[in-house]
C-alpha cells in the first residue's frame, strides 16, 4: 500500500510534468475552446537546435559541472571526516559558518568574489566560474559526508588500520564503498546546482562563459511556450543522463559493487 502511494505521488510530481512538457513541445499551447489540438510539430525543437550557442553551452556546462563535482568530492570527503571524528575548540561555530554562504544573497557573494577573481585573472574564465559554483555546493557536500562518516563510525576504520591498511587502502576499500549513498547524493545535487547557476555564472563569467543556464533563462519569458517546453526537457534530462553515466562509472570503479548487483539480481 505504501509503495503504491509513493509511486502515485512520484508520478504526479515528477513524471506527469515531464510528459506534459513533451506534449507541449510538440503541440504548443492549446487555446481553451479550440475544437482540436492541431497537428504535432517539431518546430520548437528545430528552433532550439538552430540556436547558435545551444550545443556549445551544453559542453561547457558539463565540463564545469565535472570540475565542480570533483572538487566537492575531495573537499567534502576530507572535511566531512574531520568534522565527524575530530573534536576541537570552535567546531560548532565553524560548522555554522560553513553554512553561511547558503543564507547570504548570491549577488553579494558574486560581487565580492568578482573583485578577487579579477586580481588573480580568474574572471571571464571557465575556471573562475567552476570555483564560484563551489559556494552554493560545498556546504551541502561537507554536511552529507559528515553524516556519512558518522553513520559508518570509527570502529571499521580503526580495524582496517590495525590490520595494516594504508590511508589510501582504507579510503578505497572501506570508506568509499560505505560512503556510496552520500556520494550519490552529492553527485546529483552538485550537478543540478551547478547547471542551474545563472547569476554567479553571469557575473564571474562576464558573458564570455556561456553555460546552458545562460542560454535557457531568456527563453523563460518568451511567448513561444513550445520552445520553452523543449528547452525545459533538455535542461531536465541532462542532469539525469549525467547522473546515470557517473553512477555506472562508480559501479565499475568502486570495489564490491558487482557483488551488490548480483545480490540484487
Amino acid at each position: 500500500m505504501r509503495k503504491s502511494i509513493f509511486y502515485s505521488i512520484s508520478f504526479i510530481l515528477f513524471v506527469f510534468p515531464l510528459l506534459f512538457l513533451v506534449y507541449k513541445s510538440f503541440y504548443g499551447v492549446w487555446v481553451w475552446g479550440s475544437p482540436d489540438q492541431g497537428n504535432p510539430s517539431v518546430r520548437a525543437w528545430e528552433r532550439l537546435l538552430n540556436q547558435g550557442e545551444f550545443l556549445d553551452s551544453i559542453g561547457i556546462s558539463i565540463w564545469i559541472a565535472l570540475i565542480v563535482l570533483a572538487l566537492n568530492l575531495v573537499i567534502g570527503i576530507t572535511s566531512g571526516k574531520v568534522y565527524a571524528f575530530s573534536s576541537f575548540r570552535g567546531k560548532s561555530m565553524l560548522e555554522a559558518l560553513m553554512m553561511l554562504p547558503l543564507f547570504i544573497p548570491v549577488l553579494v557573494v558574486a560581487i565580492g568574489l568578482h573583485i578577487t577573481f579579477i586580481r588573480y585573472g580568474l574572471s571571464d574564465h571557465w575556471l573562475g566560474v567552476a570555483l564560484v559554483h563551489l559556494v552554493p555546493t560545498i556546504p551541502y557536500s561537507i554536511k552529507m559526508f559528515k553524516t556519512g562518516y558518522e553513520r559508518i563510525g570509527s570502529k571499521l576504520i580503526e580495524q582496517s588500520t590495525i590490520l595494516g591498511g594504508s590511508s589510501l587502502q582504507r579510503l578505497y576499500h572501506v570508506e568509499l564503498p560505505l560512503l556510496l549513498p552520500s556520494i550519490r547524493s552529492v553527485l546529483f545535487l552538485t550537478i543540478v546546482i551547478s547547471l542551474s547557476q545563472y547569476v554567479l555564472t553571469a557575473i564571474i563569467g562576464g558573458g564570455n562563459v556561456v553555460t546552458l543556464a545562460m542560454v535557457y533563462y531568456p527563453f523563460t519569458n518568451t511567448a513561444d511556450e513550445a520552445v520553452a517546453a523543449a528547452f525545459s526537457i533538455v535542461f531536465a534530462l541532462i542532469p539525469i543522463a549525467f547522473y546515470i553515466m557517473l553512477e555506472g562509472c562508480l559501479t565499475v570503479m568502486l570495489p564490491y559493487q558487482h557483488l551488490r548487483a548480483r545480490k540484487k539480481l
